[in-house]
């Protein structure tokens, strides 16, 4: 297999760390990749940084956006012009082991499989290891996602011959959750590559450590994605919030027992 995979990377003053995670594609054990990276109006360094990179490899390419506009519209914007068989995605501060690209896209083909995701590990701010493992259901099916998002955004994969460029949404938040859902309405089942290919940053600021913002967001899906009443959509929350608290839980396992 050495089809082009799309490598879809939304930036906005992330200086800090977009070098270390161009470096962790440009050090995958699969080499026929292309990295879309749309900065989203940075006022930092990070135009500088990508473009040390993108003049020196022509696998990367570089959008600017002159006004903000948001992780969505970023994305769909790379996704419009991506020239891959696979799309992936990752994120400005997230990271690659080497081997995430060839192990992932050789599971997709031994499997006959159209879409694909892992299981991750966490870092914080500073790159250290939390020692902290998220796994996820074997057989993931539409339901268990629709309650909550098993799907690492910097694990999945899907191929475009088969679902053809899908549009991503342009809410502020979610927006993966979004097209992970409209992939499993039309596959039913996903299955995950059973071991850690990427490393997920945990920052102060991010969404997922504000738990009040993950379900406003989440109640935005329920209400505007799938067209729930304000009934169902609450009572999706609530159902949401059993799954994080007393389910998910059971996903997390520490780094050493992986």
């Amino acid at each position: 297999m050495n089809a082009l995979v799309s490598i879809i990377t939304p930036t906005f003053n992330s200086a800090k760390y977009i070098a270390e995670t161009i470096q962790s594609v440009q050090n995958q054990t699969y080499s026929n990749w292309e990295m879309i990276i749309v900065d989203d109006a940075s006022s930092d360094e990070t135009v500088q940084i990508i473009e040390s990179y993108s003049q020196k490899d022509v696998r990367i390419k570089n959008i600017i956006f002159e006004d903000n506009k948001g992780a969505g519209i970023a994305r769909d914007t790379a996704v419009k012009i991506s020239k891959g068989k696979y799309i992936a995605f990752l994120d400005a501060d997230d990271l690659w082991k080497a081997n995430k690209l060839e192990k992932q896209l050789n599971f997709m083909k031994k499997n006959e499989l159209y879409f694909t995701f892992s299981f991750y590990e966490c870092i914080d701010e500073d790159g250290v290891l939390l020692n902290k493992l998220i796994q996820c259901p074997q057989n993931l099916s539409y339901r268990q996602l629709y309650f909550c998002n098993y799907v690492g955004n910097l694990t999945g994969i899907y191929d475009v011959d088969f679902f053809g460029k899908i549009s991503i949404s342009h809410v502020r938040k979610r927006q993966d959750w979004i097209m992970w859902l409209t992939i499993l309405k039309k596959i039913k089942i996903a299955y995950p590559v059973q071991e850690s290919l990427a490393l997920y940053r945990i920052r102060k600021n991010s969404i997922s450590s504000s738990k009040l913002d993950l379900i406003k967001y989440n109640y935005k899906v329920y209400r505007e994605h799938h067209n729930c009443n304000v009934f169902v959509a609450i009572i999706s929350i609530i159902i949401f919030l059993f799954i994080q608290l007393f389910v998910k839980p059971s996903y997390i396992k520490k780094s050493s027992e992986s």
